[in-house]
């Protein structure tokens, strides 16, 4: 069976949509959740994204409802938290490590902190039972996929394209899937680009895919009433659970 992950951003709607929004997840079949921690420029991120990151913190996001949401969804959900280095720093890792302990949280996607660089925190996350989730993309060399592979826990994202989440781009990922699996049997999902009409391709050769902008664009939906968006975003993630698992 092929894991789902599905990122939303956290407080946006509304930090109860939030939640709800985790449990209708859940149901859907997804297998864990990205937390996006809404930062100002979210480099990795496609516009969609970005704008959902904007609104959230207008509404008035502070870190401390993270934390608050965080203890509420990851006994439900194995949950990460998915943000940029700058938030995590600013506030100090240590207090992330111990509220991401206290709540439950699996591990730590943090896009703009190069492997170079993540060694201290690899460690620390490692030594509290957390996990920081490595990248790889189809520009790096056979010799740096060796190196991250080898260290790789939890699962692998795999950059599907070079560039931002959610501009839909297609690359062939059959060299690169090869290349890391003479280096780890750490499972590899697949990142950027993925929605329904793309997911079962995405999946090949995978052990799962990654999905955000097609579900927080719904989110982003003002036609939609907040039961109508929890509703479509459910019936998306189902959809792709199916589709990958055909």
């Amino acid at each position: 069976m092929k894991n789902l992950v599905a990122y939303i951003t956290t407080g946006f709607p509304s930090l109860e949509f939030t939640i709800d929004a985790a449990h209708t997840l859940h149901e859907a079949g997804v297998d864990s959740l990205e937390l996006g921690v809404p930062f100002s420029d979210p480099v990795a991120d496609g516009p969609i994204i970005e704008y959902a990151n904007l609104l959230s913190l207008k509404n008035g996001f502070k870190i401390d409802q993270l934390f608050d949401l965080s203890r509420q969804i990851a006994p439900v959900i194995d949950t990460l938290w998915m943000g940029y280095f700058n938030s995590f720093y600013h506030k100090g890792f240590d207090t992330f490590i111990a509220e991401a302990k206290r709540s439950g949280l699996s591990g730590f996607i943090i896009p703009d902190l190069p492997y170079e660089e993540a060694a201290p925190y690899q460690k620390l996350m490692r030594e509290n039972s957390m996990t920081l989730i490595d990248f790889i993309a189809p520009t790096d060399t056979p010799e740096r996929i060796a190196m991250i592979s080898k260290n790789a826990q939890k699962f692998i994202y795999l950059v599907a394209y070079a560039g931002i989440t959610g501009s839909g781009k297609a690359e062939s990922l059959d060299d690169i899937i090869s290349n890391i699996r003479m280096h780890t049997d750490t499972p590899i999902y697949v990142g950027f680009g993925v929605d329904e009409n793309t997911a079962k391709d995405k999946a090949k050769g995978v052990d799962g895919v990654i999905v955000g902008s097609a579900l927080v664009k719904v989110l982003l939906d003002e036609h939609l009433s907040n039961k109508e968006k929890l509703t479509k975003i459910g019936q998306i993630a189902k959809n792709i659970k199916e589709k990958i698992n055909e």
